[in-house]
């Protein structure tokens, strides 16, 4: 059933002119009839009466009349569900202790009445996550995709860089550096229990690895950041890398370092994927956020060239230890 021909019925039922609901509807008088001719034709009954006056409802018409108002109604609330900024804005953070995640925060501090609903699909690798962003499972996330991954439908954006930097105890060789360069890590077991093989995260710490001729490994159980925290405070010779925007806590006692990589800043890129022409408006508010409230990027920026997006700075290309 024509849900436009249900419409022009019940408003030429409502204004008993035909003209009058040509006006209403913005088409021709000639449109008008033809839809109520159809739409008699489908039922098998008059539903209108034409009269000097203009027209009236027939018995059949009558009876019609309420059950067309229901069904355009919920039409009109069905159109409404899925209007953009009649729900909230869903985005995957892949986890909340990490800098999308404290972005997103500081965004809805911000920016109180704009709805979110943040989840992390700490399970599923950025080809997974690129998907249930197609498929509208989620409305936006933060990943490091490959430019080679980025499925059709899906638009990306380079908005944060989070530089890294070294987490250390205070027994540690480096544990008082003021910063220390990617080149002076090598030799030094870097240990990032966690991570996943096959998920882009994994991809980045393998590119790191080979771009600075570095240690990293995720041997062992992983029992959490608390857990790593202890086993960081407890040794001389283990370190770990975390984000400057990530949000870790631990005792005072454990006297933890964080030491700033420089020259160059390794940064890991998240990017936002969402899907192409999206329209929802806390979408574009929170590119726009995004874009200006961010932290600045260093200029001496490392990144993997495999990566989709686009920085807000000209990235370099990896730069081998010895360069």
């Amino acid at each position: 059933m024509d849900a436009e021909a249900l419409r022009t019925f019940v408003t030429v039922a409502e204004t008993g002119q035909f003209q009058a609901a040509a006006d209403e509807l913005g088409v021709s008088q000639q449109a008008v009839s033809k839809r109520i001719a159809a739409l008699e034709r489908y039922l098998g009954v008059v539903l209108l009466v034409r009269t000097s006056r203009g027209s009236r409802t027939s018995p059949d018409g009558q009876v019609f009349l309420p059950h067309a108002k229901k069904v355009l109604a919920v039409i009109e609330q069905a159109e409404q569900a899925v209007r953009p900024g009649s729900r909230p804005l869903r985005v995957d953070v892949l986890n909340r202790r990490i800098s999308p995640a404290q972005a997103v925060y500081r965004f809805h501090r911000s920016h109180p009445e704009r709805e979110l609903d943040v989840v992390t699909l700490s399970k599923e690798n950025a080809a997974q996550a690129a998907q249930a962003v197609l498929e509208g499972t989620v409305d936006a996330s933060f990943r490091a995709l490959p430019a080679d991954q980025v499925p059709a439908g899906i638009s990306v954006e380079r908005l944060m860089d989070a530089p890294l930097e070294l987490l250390v105890g205070p027994g540690h060789p480096l544990a008082d550096a003021p910063h220390v360069s990617p080149a002076e890590l090598a030799g030094h077991r870097i240990w990032i229990p966690g991570i996943m093989p096959g998920t882009e995260w994994a991809a980045f710490y393998r590119t790191l690895s080979e771009a600075f001729g570095l240690s990293i490994d995720a041997l062992g159980p992983d029992f959490g950041p608390e857990a790593l925290m202890d086993t960081l405070a407890e040794s001389a010779s283990l370190a770990t890398l975390v984000g400057s925007g990530d949000r870790y806590l631990w005792p005072q006692a454990h006297d933890l370092r964080r030491i700033p990589l420089r020259d160059p800043t390794p940064v890991y890129p998240h990017v936002l994927l969402f899907r192409s022409g999206d329209q929802h408006p806390v979408l574009t508010a929170l590119r726009d956020y995004l874009r200006t409230a961010g932290p600045r990027t260093p200029h001496d920026v490392w990144a993997p060239e495999w990566v989709a997006g686009r920085g807000r700075h000209r990235l370099n290309s990896p730069v081998a230890p010895d360069a």
